[in-house]
């Protein structure tokens, strides 16, 4: 399968988190990030103490995963301004940001692996929504 990270699972890949890196090893065909994604992490990376860090780990992880980018284009926005409107209809909001990662994930039709529960209300979409209680040993 085609899966599409949200932030919060690669910050769960990044440290170990035995049940994301299961569910990426055994079902993830082809692993790709939004570019928006890659500015949510590097703005919390800017944030930090270990930006040179973060910043390396992020570059080994997209080179020996082989990850694709996706990058915001024309039909990434046609795919936004839809499943924004769709929200809009049915008087639901999630963040901003969230609605360009849920059209980044349209444009390749693949899976969002994701922590947010409030994606389930992005018709357009099929996720995967990790629960938060699940975040348990750290390998």
């Amino acid at each position: 399968m085609k899966l599409v990270l949200d932030t919060n699972v690669y910050s769960d890949y990044a440290e170990g988190v035995s049940e994301t890196v299961d569910i990426m090893a055994t079902q993830g065909e082809q692993i790709y990030l939004p570019s928006i994604v890659l500015g949510e992490l590097q703005f919390g990376f800017m944030k930090g103490k270990r930006q040179a860090f973060n910043e390396k780990k992020l570059r080994q992880f997209t080179e020996i995963l082989n990850i694709d980018v996706i990058n915001v284009n024309a039909d990434v926005a046609r795919k936004y301004a839809a499943i924004y409107l769709s929200l809009q209809k049915k008087g639901t909001k999630i963040p901003i940001n969230d609605v360009w990662i849920a059209a980044s994930c349209m444009e390749v039709g693949g899976t969002l692996l994701t922590r947010d529960k409030h994606f389930e209300v992005v018709d357009q979409i099929d996720t995967i929504i990790l629960e938060l209680g699940s975040k348990e040993q750290k390998i």
